[in-house]
């Protein structure tokens, strides 16, 4: 939604998405989960793999390196 906000209205926006503006709003104050804060991590790391191996790891030895 925010990504379209310059050209369409939210309230629009959240009509069409099925979502209550007030919820919207509720959803962009929070701060990440434990979870999503986790994810990200973790992305960094599988990143750092990839770019090491000089993108020749695969998802299989990305994760023998995790594992490790």
């Amino acid at each position: 939604m925010s990504a379209n906000q310059a050209q369409f209205a939210v309230a629009a926006l959240a009509r069409v998405l099925g979502v209550s503006t007030s919820g919207h709003y509720a959803w962009r104050r929070r701060t990440p989960s434990a979870r999503a804060c986790s994810d990200a991590g973790l992305k960094d790391r599988i990143g750092t793999i990839h770019t090491r191996s000089r993108g020749t790891y695969g998802a299989p030895r990305i994760r023998a390196e995790l594992a490790d």
